[in-house]
């Protein structure tokens, strides 16, 4: 195993996305000579040239439906946006004619595209740049959804987005891009992660903490508080795609330790863990020894302010707060 931050894996799972197949094209605004906005291209450009590394204008609307195109015709575009909170002036694009095209052609035309970048709030930039829409777009059929939380994840899951057949919404999180952790040596063969697979991320037996991108590390953090201040063992399940959703891993946690707080920075109002909810109540209500608990984004736009930010978003205080309701 190597040490790698969360940027130098997800650069690294493109790079060898684009050595492994000449149809996968990296397009967005200032992924080139640039680096990328986040230096998550940082190098990709001069090793694979225009053709493959593709600056665009600034218009979403314009390259999303550029790569959505040019996938049904065979290339496998994967486009940044610099925030997700600017998918919504290609949304068209995104839901009615990626997310429909294979179910509405009877199976004959694919939308292999992935669409990647940072989908979170905490970095003091507004409202409007701080939206957090994986529960938005996994409402909708024929998308997938994936959040990883860790560089081993988001390299696994990126090669794994590229060569799906389906268009993959991908969403990081530019908090994360810093933090390192161990990916797999390149000579231990390619390090690719099933979609639709949980992991479990630590190992208890009181109540399952269940959280999906930078979420997963504010419920390590509170896992670790819990069994030193209270005495109270978490197990803590990564999510890590979206839709498809590890219902198993879900309800295999659940039955175990028979208490669930879900963290999702999400809004609480329609978020993924309402969702979560739903499938804990239909499936393990008589599992449950005390309600299901939720810890979210409180319910407004983003904070301006990094001091309010911060505690308007999940953290591990209130991830502990919560806990202590019910355990």
């Amino acid at each position: 195993m190597r040490t790698l931050s969360y940027r130098e894996a997800l650069r690294e799972g493109l790079d060898e996305e684009l050595a492994r197949d000449e149809n996968v094209v990296l397009m967005g605004e200032e992924v080139a000579q640039y680096n990328g906005a986040y230096k998550v291209t940082e190098g990709l450009w001069q090793k694979w040239g225009d053709k493959r590394i593709v600056d665009t204008p600034i218009s979403e609307a314009g390259f999303i439906g550029m790569g959505i195109g040019a996938s049904m015709l065979g290339i496998r575009p994967v486009m940044e946006l610099m925030f997700w909170s600017f998918h919504s002036v290609a949304f068209d694009q995104m839901v009615n004619n990626a997310g429909c095209v294979r179910y509405m052609s009877g199976g004959l035309i694919n939308c292999p595209i992935v669409v990647r970048g940072p989908a979170n709030g905490g970095t003091g930039v507004g409202a409007t740049h701080s939206h957090i829409p994986e529960g938005l777009f996994a409402a909708f059929p024929g998308i997938k959804v994936v959040a990883p939380a860790t560089p081993a994840d988001v390299k696994g899951l990126i090669k794994a987005s590229i060569r799906d057949n389906d268009p993959v919404f991908f969403m990081e999180n530019t908090l994360l891009y810093g933090t390192t952790g161990p990916v797999p040596d390149l000579e231990d063969g390619d390090h690719v992660i099933p979609l639709g697979l949980a992991d479990l991320k630590r190992e208890g037996s009181d109540l399952s903490l269940i959280a999906h991108g930078r979420s997963v590390l504010h419920a390590l953090e509170a896992a670790e508080i819990l069994q030193r201040d209270h005495a109270i063992s978490c197990d803590v399940l990564d999510l890590r795609t979206i839709r498809p959703l590890d219902q198993d891993a879900i309800l295999a946690t659940v039955r175990k330790t028979h208490r669930a707080v879900l963290v999702d920075e999400s809004k609480a109002f329609g978020g993924v863990s309402a969702m979560v909810a739903t499938l804990i109540q239909d499936h393990c209500f008589d599992d449950l020894d005390a309600p299901v608990k939720r810890v979210c984004t409180l319910d407004a736009p983003a904070i301006y302010s990094p001091f309010v930010e911060n505690d308007q978003l999940p953290n591990a205080k209130r991830i502990v707060a919560q806990v202590l309701t019910i355990a």
